[in-house]
């Protein structure tokens, strides 16, 4: 369990290689002993505003969501803060993610799982820029979420439930379409920081 929660804890900022709106992105990284390349990053906008920027980590590439979902290897992501940003209204915008992502005979599966997140969002009143909020799956563990590099309590066991929360960003109603790309490496270089 020790070991467990060092991997978790290990710096989720390695040796920075592109610039995502200011932001240093690593082009690889290591996840409980596994080995991933950055998959592709982007920058999320609420209107003109920058909110953060995202960083989808995978053992392989990925431009096809179903593969993404399909495929059983570690993955990491990884969502810098560009501007402060309340718990509360993050935690509403995860809510309503999933829910515009989810089939509503899938929606069960998960609503268990919702609370936990509520309690996360709870815990860590603001997000102020440059912080991190990290979501890494790793099998036979499940989904651990970290807040300012610190794991916020037991990893979740569900599939599901992580496959609903990656869908925010990479289901058919994403947060935002262009950041979507991004993340799949469909997204043009320039485009990456919009600047």
């Amino acid at each position: 369990m020790a070991a467990t929660a060092t991997a978790f804890m290990a710096p989720h900022s390695l040796a920075a290689d592109r610039d995502v709106s200011g932001v240093k992105v690593s082009l690889s990284l290591n996840l409980a002993g596994k080995s991933l390349e950055l998959n592709g990053a982007g920058t999320r906008y609420r209107g003109p505003f920058k909110v953060y920027t995202a960083a989808l980590y995978t053992t392989q590439k990925f431009s096809s969501v179903p593969d993404f979902h399909a495929d059983n290897g570690s993955k990491r992501l990884v969502l810098t803060m560009l501007r402060e940003v309340d718990s509360a209204e993050m935690g509403r915008m995860f809510i309503n993610g999933v829910q515009k992502n989810i089939a509503k005979n899938d929606l069960t599966k998960v609503l268990l799982e919702l609370p936990r997140m509520g309690e996360i969002f709870a815990a860590n009143k603001r997000l102020f820029p440059g912080e991190q909020l990290v979501i890494d799956w790793i099998p036979a563990v499940g989904m651990q979420i970290s807040v300012r590099g610190k794991p916020q309590g037991e990893a979740f066991n569900s599939p599901e439930f992580f496959e609903a929360l990656m869908n925010i960003w990479l289901g058919k109603a994403p947060a935002d379409s262009q950041l979507k790309d991004a993340l799949l490496g469909k997204a043009e270089p320039e485009r990456l920081s919009r600047s």
